[in-house]
């Protein structure tokens, strides 16, 4: 490991391009259901109960996450009020640091050059970019488990001890983030890689650490036995067993996929940057010779293979192995030197963003999806498009081709300026046109509901966004005769004695007569 002197400019670049690409127009979107809808309603309902240890949704337990991304959601709602910003601000600082910590671990041992492109990946490839605005866990979790996969290489490549403290302050971190996968991911590719190389005996080591163990327990394990205690075996059945073992072991809410799911889902999630992690596949055979090569490789590959055996499949788990990835292809920046086989996932990319509104049009004429509420939403893209969306677009999709084969920079760093230009567009044009075209309806639905004091319910109808809007509960109920009710359009029977307030897209907010 070499030091390395990073110029000012450099410098500014590392600091400045996770920056703009996870807080540029953050609350441009409405939230997305139901994930973004039910982390926020959760830690609104925190305040409503001035209950801080529990999360509650819709007046009903949550038991889905552990309790640390709602506790730093709740420290910005206090701050800045129940806002998009607020929600999604803990995910996006986490992001931008995830990415820093990325730079800060490459450069040492790949160079600036490397660091440079590892940290723009994570500035701006579609997964991170997803996970990094959402008001979720999923970004809060892929940096601690970023954090504790390379403090504990630095551990085993130096033998030190502080980075193996730090390690497990970031297990314990991720523990109370999302639970038992926080130590799953880092244990078994430690262990995976000391097995590999006779090191056996170090990790045995490491991972027995007396101090360790104490910073791990004492951070981690108040919050589990005060639920234990407040909730009792509705906890076990909820949070370990449902949402822990029944995702491993079954397909939990229709989440499946084949054997072969993330082998597909790992280069969608890397765009623009696919064609680099093709070249730097062809280098796998020499680069598990290298010590350090090696642990990436295991730490993604058991990634890619313990969730591919899993019965539950999200995009977003194959990103818990992709850290190492974004070293690698930094690290391999050189091995694609054409630069318009290197820039080619970008500008399709772009060219599929450029059409994204005709192509939804024509799904809706064509009749590819069957789902009538889903049309109905996309009815009304018309409204949500914004007059500059498609020359935008058309003008990034040139200049970034004349980018690809006029400029005269390596083919990486061509590839960065088009990601990040394309990163832009998406913060400014494409998140908020998808959503308002899916979301817009029900949030403005629910500052309608404002207008009309009483109970209100969800009928056939999950969207915790509009509970977080009304800044309100809306459980999940029929109604009764006075409430008012969020339903879809399909599924309002024509007969209901009801008055409709509210009516957009495949949203109805009525009144029951």
């Amino acid at each position: 490991m070499q030091p390395v002197t990073l110029d000012a400019r450099t410098r500014f670049l590392l600091f400045a391009l996770p920056l703009l690409a996870f807080l540029l127009n953050l609350g441009g979107a409405p939230l997305f259901d139901v994930d973004e809808g039910a982390f926020s309603e959760a830690t609104r309902e925190m305040f409503e109960r001035g209950d801080f240890l529990s999360t509650w949704l819709n007046g009903e337990p949550r038991f889905d996450k552990p309790i640390l991304i709602y506790w730093l959601q709740a420290i910005f709602v206090f701050i800045l009020g129940p806002n998009e910003w607020a929600f999604r601000l803990p995910s996006a600082l986490a992001a931008t640091f995830w990415a820093y910590a990325v730079g800060r671990f490459t450069a040492p041992r790949f160079g600036r050059d490397a660091a440079i492109m590892a940290t723009a990946i994570v500035a701006t490839c579609i997964g991170t970019h997803i996970i990094g605005r959402a008001s979720t866990a999923d970004s809060l979790l892929n940096m601690l488990l970023a954090l504790a996969l390379m403090d504990g290489w630095r551990h085993l490549e130096g033998g030190g001890r502080a980075p193996l403290l730090r390690s497990y302050l970031w297990i314990a971190l991720g523990v109370l983030t999302k639970g038992p996968i926080s130590l799953l991911v880092p244990g078994a590719t430690t262990l995976l890689y000391c097995l590999s190389v006779g090191r056996w005996r170090d990790w045995l080591r490491s991972v027995f650490d007396p101090l360790g163990w104490l910073i791990l327990i004492g951070v981690a394990a108040p919050w589990y036995v005060a639920a234990l205690v407040i909730h009792g075996q509705d906890f076990i059945d909820g949070f370990f067993l449902r949402h822990n073992v029944q995702r491993f072991s079954g397909t939990l809410e229709g989440h499946s996929g084949t054997l072969f799911y993330y082998v597909l889902i790992v280069p969608a999630l890397l765009l623009p940057w696919t064609s680099f992690l093709i070249a730097a596949l062809t280098k796998l055979r020499s680069d598990v010779r290298e010590p350090m090569r090696r642990f990436l490789w295991i730490w993604a590959g058991f990634v890619v293979v313990f969730f591919s055996l899993s019965g539950t499949k999200l995009p977003h788990y194959a990103l818990y192995g992709c850290t190492p990835l974004f070293v690698l292809l930094g690290a391999h920046r050189n091995t694609l030197r054409n630069p318009f086989l290197a820039a080619l996932p970008a500008l399709l990319l772009l060219g599929v963003l450029a059409a994204l509104p005709w192509l939804l049009q024509h799904s809706l004429e064509a009749g590819w999806v069957r789902d009538r509420f889903y049309n109905m939403q996309v009815a009304r893209l018309g409204d949500a498009l914004q007059p500059a969306y498609l020359p935008a677009l058309i003008c990034a999709l040139v200049l970034s081709l004349g980018v690809a084969l006029r400029h005269r920079a390596p083919a990486w760093r061509r590839v960065v300026l088009i990601a990040g230009a394309q990163t832009v567009l998406l913060c400014l044009l494409v998140t908020p046109f998808v959503g308002d075209v899916l979301q817009g309806p029900t949030k403005r639905a629910a500052l309608a509901a404002r207008n009309h004091p009483g109970p209100a319910v969800q009928w056939n109808f999950h969207a915790p966004s509009f509970s977080v809007y009304r800044q309100q509960q809306t459980p999940a109920r029929p109604p009764q005769p006075g409430d008012l009710a969020l339903t879809r359009a399909d599924r309002l029977p024509a007969d209901a004695p009801v008055d409709i307030l509210f009516a957009e897209g495949g949203v109805r907010l009525v009144k029951v007569r």
